[in-house]
């Protein structure tokens, strides 16, 4: 993915994004400059890249990708709706939210499937933390056993871990291109 240098000016200012209330907007710009930094890691992939596991990692960058688009599905439950996944979420994103262990692992797939599943998350969580406000936003989560964090903490906690992945994702490339280079 090639970005324009007036799109990276754009992105490097953390200032409120438009449509939103000031605190919203500014997590917004960092979620939005963490995601464009996502797709730029992931350009041109495969479906064999994609599903590639190097020797001493347990995930392929395909697996990530969809980590990342189900923590957003989550956290939208969590924070808008005040729960967790159902069983029928839990069947449907079970796999990508616990690597595996909690469903099938995610295989197969072309990279235009992972980057509409993460526009698609994004979206939602977007035309939600519109509908909200920074009164909101500083409030604790009304979910049983999981009411300490505010909704902020919740959605720098959805960056932070999209971020972190992020960085394995360019280590897993770097050592896929070591290995046909090699």
């Amino acid at each position: 993915m090639t970005v324009s240098r007036e799109d990276w000016k754009k992105t490097c200012l953390i200032e409120p994004a438009p449509g939103y209330t000031p605190h919203i907007g500014v997590l917004v710009a960092m979620m939005n400059y963490a995601r464009l930094t996502t797709l730029q890691a992931v350009g041109g992939l495969s479906v064999e890249e994609l599903d590639a596991i190097p020797p001493g990692f347990s995930n392929s960058i395909g697996m990530l990708l969809a980590h990342i688009a189900a923590v957003d599905r989550l956290y939208q439950r969590l924070s808008f709706e005040n729960r967790g996944f159902d069983k029928g979420e839990m069947a449907v994103y079970g796999g990508a939210i616990s690597f595996g262990q909690e469903g099938e692992r995610v295989r197969g797939f072309e990279l235009g499937h992972y980057l509409d599943d993460l526009e698609a998350a994004r979206a939602d969580t977007l035309a939600e933390l519109a509908r909200r406000d920074d009164t909101w936003l500083a409030s604790n989560l009304q979910v049983p056993d999981f009411d300490y964090p505010n909704h902020h903490w919740a959605w720098f906690h959805v960056m932070e871990d999209e971020v972190s992945h992020r960085g394995q994702i360019r280590i897993i490339r770097k050592v896929l291109e070591a290995q046909t280079q090699g």
